[in-house]
């Protein structure tokens, strides 16, 4: 079923279904600086750099990890075998001086193996807690929907309250804590898919096409010069600290975002619920769920670091734009209609963007 074009309005129809903004004091708001702006450029720079090392092209799902990174959110990766999922999320993790721990999701993983456990220590007659790889900064599921759903439900406490529980007690994560998960489309055979609940805790979902030709013999130059296949997983030697994620995660927060845009991210998702200032005509027939506020939160939090690694102390409407399909993908639900016709979430979104008003 081929998607209709927005309904036209009248300016009065659109303007009655935008609520009237609430007026905000900004008395207490700080501002990100011209310094901090420079800084934060030369920081993700030196990210960079570390990709250029052991990564060849995928420009993209490297800018989706950095935006991610400094925005504070999670990523889930989706690809076929083969395009260096696990290797983008080592790279990102060994360029900062922080922890990093992969897990390899399986359908016998139980909470315990990730969150951690009790054991009884003999020595002093006590129970002692032993946390488990969870507790890191930088965390990578590989495969995460080859994990049974008790395994997904420990996950998905970690990801939003930022703390796990072991025997009833409750553990603090690291600070800064990222979840970098990994999913294969093609196999089903002993996968189980993530509940919505969780997939709405990621910020983003990209995902990876194959290289082109070009970047495929790229790949094997880096290959052949390197002498070895596999990726070294020690932190590079011009990595950020801790201390810096937590300065570009810092300085995002205070990128100035505008009621207009604030305005056009709750537009993007209310449209994709069936509703905004131009709701789409047949849009029920095909998306069965639509995004949930989360995604207008995801919205503006990418925009302000989007905004500010392009040099910017403002989130203007491209910066919402630039990763609307990453963080709406993976909030819609089409239904057994839509995926009948050949109709994907790429093309929902494209016309909820073509339909939204931009600011």
């Amino acid at each position: 079923m081929a998607l209709f074009p927005p309904r036209p309005v009248q300016p009065t129809d659109a303007m009655a279904s935008i609520p009237t903004a609430v007026p905000v004091s900004t008395a207490s708001v700080s501002t990100v600086s011209r310094d901090d702006i420079q800084r934060a450029h030369e920081l993700t720079d030196r990210i960079r750099v570390h990709f250029a090392q052991g990564l060849v092209a995928q420009s993209k799902l490297r800018e989706s990890l950095i935006v991610t990174l400094v925005a504070g959110g999670h990523i889930l990766i989706e690809s076929v075998p083969g395009l260096a999922k696990t290797t983008a999320a080592q790279i990102l993790a060994t360029s900062v001086s922080g922890t990093f721990k992969r897990i390899q999701c399986t359908p016998d993983l139980m909470p315990a193996d990730l969150v951690g456990t009790q054991i009884f220590d003999f020595a002093t007659q006590k129970m002692s807690t032993q946390i488990g790889p969870i507790h890191a900064n930088f965390v990578l599921l590989d495969e995460i929907n080859r994990s049974s759903a008790k395994t997904q439900s420990a996950m998905l406490e970690a990801m939003a309250e930022g703390a796990t529980t072991i025997g009833g007690e409750r553990v603090s994560l690291p600070k800064p804590f990222m979840v970098i998960a990994t999913q294969n489309p093609v196999e089903e055979e002993g996968t189980y898919n993530l509940p919505e609940a969780q997939m709405d805790r990621f910020f983003m979902k990209t995902v990876m096409t194959y290289p082109s030709e070009a970047d495929e013999i790229s790949m094997l130059q880096l290959l052949t010069s390197r002498g070895t296949d596999q990726q070294t997983m020690t932190v590079a030697p011009n990595a950020i600290t801790i201390g810096d994620v937590e300065f570009l995660r810092a300085s995002a927060r205070k990128v100035h975002v505008s009621q207009p845009i604030m305005r056009y991210a709750v537009q993007l998702a209310q449209t994709s619920r069936g509703g905004g200032p131009r709701p789409i005509k047949g849009l029920a027939n095909l998306v069965r769920l639509g995004a949930s506020p989360r995604a207008s939160i995801a919205l503006v939090r990418i925009g302000q670091a989007n905004a500010l690694l392009a040099g910017r102390d403002y989130v203007i409407p491209e910066d919402v734009k630039a990763f609307a399909h990453e963080v709406l993908r993976h909030r819609i639900l089409l239904t057994f209609e839509a995926l009948a016709e050949g109709v994907g979430v790429d093309q929902v979104i494209d016309s909820m963007i073509e339909a939204v008003p931009v600011p």
